[in-house]
């Protein structure tokens, strides 16, 4: 049994893999401000400071000893940093969660490998991950580091337009895919991502290790749309296929996670991984993922949002693609 400390462990993948840990026999705990809406298991451990308050954090945990940290929440070296200080000779492993959305892209070859160069010049979110992930290493921290792709459970629609989309298909109003919705697109249910991250704490074999943890399933972004359509119940759903980069000119904000990952078919070999954690592999594909969203957001109606603003876009966009076809 390992002690485990995880910085967050309310979110999509740090909530399965706190489930996880748990079913494995570790002694789990949590860092994290206790305002989530999710539900913290029974056998859990809690700490409640702010994460971003370093004098918060050291009363909060005390003198507290950790056979690993799995951190979720530092985005740049500056979250880092204090939690390094705090915790670096506390814990025999660093675990920090980096993203497959800071290698190369447009990926020159693929799949994607550990050796693949970490670069991408559209993105800041990625490149602040890579920044944080060599400020870890030369900490002298004992660290392994993981990258994980587009990571979903129930509540995490992996569209645009999230709960939007649905509500617009279900309506019969044209729904926006970028591209011509043929490349490939990893996506991996939290489930599956918890079993590899879990088998790496703790492991000595892992430390200054980086790892893809991103599984095999790699449907076409129309196959995705098309097992959402079907979930929630729609035969023929009315699918307005528009390049990445107009889409970025309509929804600015869009630009940096279609151009700097979503365009791009991204394929991954994920050899490292389970060369050490051979459980780790595909059990749900997103045709059962999705079944799963939608069957829980049409038991919690209080989580059907709708974004009026974006839905007006949408609008816009699907009547600038069909009049320019």
């Amino acid at each position: 049994m390992a002690s485990i400390l995880y910085i967050g462990g309310t979110g999509t993948i740090s909530t399965a893999c706190v489930r996880h840990s748990l079913e494995r026999g570790d002694d789990v705990a949590i860092l994290h401000r206790g305002t989530t809406g999710r539900a913290v298991p029974d056998g859990v451990r809690e700490y409640f400071a702010d994460v971003r308050d370093a004098g918060a954090v050291r009363e909060a945990l005390g003198y507290a000893e950790f056979d690993a940290v799995a951190d979720f929440l530092s985005f740049v070296p500056d979250d880092l940093a204090p939690h390094l200080e705090l915790l670096g000779a506390r814990t025999g492993q660093y675990l920090f969660v980096s993203s497959a959305s800071a290698y190369q892209k447009p990926p020159a070859h693929v799949p994607v490998t550990e050796r693949t160069p970490l670069d991408n010049p559209f993105w800041q979110y990625s490149r602040d991950k890579i920044a944080s992930e060599e400020f870890l290493a030369a900490s002298g921290v004992p660290f392994t580091i993981v990258r994980p792709s587009h990571t979903y459970d129930e509540r995490m629609i992996p569209t645009l337009g999230k709960w939007t989309d649905i509500s617009r298909l279900r309506d019969g109003r044209p729904v926006i895919v970028h591209g011509d919705g043929t490349s490939l697109w990893t996506i991996t249910h939290a489930d599956d991502v918890a079993v590899a991250i879990t088998g790496l704490l703790a492991n000595p074999r892992a430390l200054g290790e980086d790892f893809t943890v991103t599984g095999d399933h790699a449907p076409t972004w129309n196959q995705i749309y098309g097992w959402i359509a079907d979930a929630a119940g729609v035969d023929e759903p009315d699918l307005v296929h528009v390049a990445s980069e107009t889409i970025a000119a309509f929804v600015p904000h869009f630009g940096p996670t279609l151009l700097g990952d979503k365009a791009h078919s991204m394929l991954f070999d994920n050899a490292k991984v389970t060369a050490l954690v051979p459980e780790f592999t595909t059990t749900v594909t997103f045709d059962e993922g999705a079944r799963r969203i939608v069957e829980h957001y049409d038991a919690h109606p209080d989580a059907q949002r709708t974004d009026a603003d974006l839905d007006a876009l949408f609008d816009r966009i699907a009547a600038h693609a069909r009049t320019a076809g």
